[in-house]
């Protein structure tokens, strides 16, 4: 762990970011895990209560002389006061950030618990990566909740935090675990404020990248992400965060390509060749995969787009595929087959290739 700078007793150095909605069930154990911290001074807590309903306020102000006996700073906006109807994620967080003062941004969701050394960690790690979002590790409950997912997100190198960034599992550091200096939401920000649905999280991440921002993680295990069928990421389709990765895709990759292939000629890569644009499409050479059967068709024809004559794309064993390609692929679904495939192939990810989808 970096050297952490030190840090003034005299004002809030870290301000603890916590949207609230009805989480009455789960909101105290999130409220005890900024209690438990750590790091003894410099802590502000900002809630911004998006028009609870369930008596979430209540279960706030019995926390209000606990916190100031352990010298954290409780700035509460109460959406409610204004009569105004629930904003939505990102407009909480926005609220929340703007009646916050710190000069660090540690995001907690109100149904979480971190980690008594998460801010700590995070701090000393983001004071030496001002540029960064800064996540941890993770884990899930109940237990074994998504767990193909959380593996992934936890085992991702540094350098593939940087680059499968256009997968369907959204940001390579998951935003629950999110630390940053205040400057890079300046720069990124603010959250999009549309409202249920909208997947503001993968929004910023992108317009963070969009802007030179990095991202780093903590090798610890800083935080408890809960998993309920309650939870906004559950409002957010598959739909709507295939479109956001291909327009990113096509904008900060594709673009750059005079030819590409894509690995996979199923149900995925035809779609994904399906929604690109008409120019993108024309750079795609062919397709690539490991069934024989889709190999002996020869070549896919798109009738489900503009052009005429309708496309005709070959497709190819994966060995004979020339970089750059696509890979629209899930991973960890082949008993390690599709993984051995592509290593056998000795390709550098980010630069041969990328994931989507």
């Amino acid at each position: 762990m970096e050297k952490p700078v030190p840090v003034p007793e005299d004002k809030p150095v870290v301000s603890v970011i916590m949207p609230m909605y009805n989480v009455y069930e789960w909101l105290a154990e999130a409220l005890d895990s900024v209690l438990s911290q750590t790091l003894k001074h410099g802590i502000q807590l900002s809630i911004y209560n998006d028009c609870s309903t369930d008596g979430s306020m209540e279960i706030v102000e019995t926390y209000r002389e606990r916190f100031a006996d352990r010298g954290i700073s409780l700035v509460v906006s109460d959406g409610n006061m204004n009569g105004d109807a629930p904003g939505g994620v990102g407009f909480a967080k926005n609220r929340a950030i703007d009646a916050s003062c710190g000069e660090f941004l540690c995001f907690l969701d109100s149904d979480d618990v971190m980690h008594a050394q998460r801010i700590e960690k995070q701090l000393s790690a983001a004071q030496h990566h001002l540029n960064d979002i800064v996540g941890c590790r993770f884990h899930r409950t109940p237990p074994l909740s998504t767990q193909r997912y959380t593996q992934w997100a936890c085992a991702l190198s540094h350098d593939q935090l940087q680059r499968q960034v256009y997968t369907s599992n959204g940001p390579t550091v998951v935003m629950p675990t999110w630390f940053c200096h205040r400057s890079v939401y300046e720069r990124a920000g603010p959250f999009d404020e549309s409202g249920k649905g909208t997947a503001e999280d993968l929004i910023f991440f992108f317009s963070h990248l969009a802007h030179g921002g990095g991202v780093w993680r903590c090798h610890d295990d800083l935080m408890m992400y809960r998993y309920h069928l309650g939870a906004a990421t559950f409002s957010i389709s598959r739909e709507t965060i295939f479109k956001l990765c291909l327009v990113e895709l096509e904008k900060c990759v594709v673009s750059r390509w005079h030819t590409f292939s894509i690995w996979n000629a199923g149900k995925l890569g035809r779609k994904f060749y399906r929604a690109l644009t008409k120019e993108s499409r024309a750079k795609v050479v062919c397709f690539g995969d490991v069934d024989e059967k889709k190999i002996a068709l020869g070549s896919y024809t798109c009738v489900e787009v503009e052009e005429r004559p309708y496309p005709q794309v070959p497709i190819r064993h994966y060995s004979e595929l020339r970089p750059p390609f696509v890979i629209c692929m899930k991973q960890d679904l082949t008993g390690g087959v599709f993984e051995k495939n592509l290593a056998s192939m000795h390709l550098t990810e980010g630069v041969d290739y990328v994931f989507f989808g």
